[in-house]
């Protein structure tokens, strides 16, 4: 989608001006894990007209291989309006202009299976899902368990005002039960299916993925993993061959704007499943990304550089406690290494 931020607080009907910039759950995490070295491939549908040309040339400057998106002639490209104040309060407001867009169309007969599967990891979300029924057939087809399949990440993303029924709930616990790797909050797995009682009464509902990743907000996350005797898959880290649970604390961060810091976290976590790190470090990797996009107002961010974020990753627990990141944190090492290059 198109994303357009507000000029300044406020309710929509008060905001005078909007600045543009590019959103999606899928193509943030695609972008970000662009930014932080990896081969990403986005798969997509826009309409063919100047914003979903917008949106192809800002994904393909990250990097990113658009080469399998689909343009729309008869369907828009999809935009949302929000305002800036944070997500989890009452007076932030999401108008979404997505209905009957061209990423609603969306479907297994205009996707290139051979395409998506051909990653090393195949990350999908919750929200495709509730773009339309064709969408969803999409999702459950990719899903579904097949020989060769690439390791499936699914982030839940629950957004009622996305559901036109009040099915959404059960079709997002179905497809995460067929994924390998699954990022859910803690609040949103609350709000979706009324489970209450810590990262481990999820797990309970959710044994089937090798690993569950629970968001908990300020606080930290904590990541289950189950025990496998798998081989590596195409250089992916295999699974433990016994059972872990471990949490790693959020650094303190001073926040400019929520949105998009959950796909950042993705995008952190699985940058850190590609490179073979231990589970730890991948939480901790997705805590950093996340702050990358907490510390800027638009939905993407830069994350930090590879050697600076294995710094930082690697830190005790007491530093790690003690880190504290603000606006500009990722620039400011950059700028300190080139001051020190001769």
């Amino acid at each position: 989608m198109v994303t357009f931020l507000p000029s300044r607080p406020g309710r929509l009907a008060d905001v005078p001006s909007f600045d543009r910039a590019i959103g999606g759950a899928e193509s943030n995490v695609a972008c970000v894990l662009a930014a932080a070295g990896h081969s990403v491939r986005w798969v997509g549908r826009v309409g063919a007209d100047g914003f979903g040309d917008h949106l192809v040339e800002r994904i393909a400057g990250y990097g990113v291989d658009v080469s399998f998106v689909h343009r729309d002639p008869a369907r828009p490209t999809g935009v949302y309006f929000r305002t800036a104040g944070d997500r989890g309060t009452g007076a932030h407001e999401v108008a979404y202009y997505r209905a009957g867009s061209a990423a609603s169309a969306m479907s297994v007969a205009d996707v290139d299976r051979t395409a998506v599967r051909a990653g090393r990891i195949l990350h999908l979300s919750g929200i495709t899902a509730a773009l339309s029924e064709s969408c969803r057939t999409l999702l459950h087809t990719l899903t579904a368990p097949r020989p060769g399949r690439p390791v499936l990440s699914f982030d839940v993303n629950h957004r009622p005002a996305l559901w036109r029924t009040a099915e959404g709930p059960l079709v997002l616990l179905d497809l995460a039960r067929r994924a390998d790797l699954v990022f859910v909050g803690e609040d949103e797995a609350e709000e979706a299916w009324g489970i209450t009682g810590g990262p481990e009464a999820i797990r309970r509902a959710l044994p089937e993925p090798a690993v569950l990743v629970v968001k908990q907000g300020g606080r930290g996350a904590t990541a289950f993993e189950r025990p496998t005797t798998g081989p590596e898959t195409d250089g992916v880290r295999p699974l433990r061959r016994s059972p872990a649970v471990t949490f790693e604390p959020a650094p303190k961060v001073d926040v400019v704007a929520t949105t998009g810091a959950g796909d950042a976290f993705a995008a952190g976590f699985l940058s850190g499943t590609l490179r073979g790190l231990p589970l730890a470090a991948r939480l901790r990797y997705g805590h950093l990304f996340a702050a990358a996009a907490l510390t800027t107002p638009g939905d993407l961010a830069t994350p930090p550089a590879r050697d600076h974020a294995d710094r930082l990753s690697a830190l005790d627990h007491g530093a790690w406690g003690r880190l504290r990141l603000a606006p500009g944190w990722t620039q400011a090492e950059r700028a300190n290494e080139e001051a020190n290059t001769p």
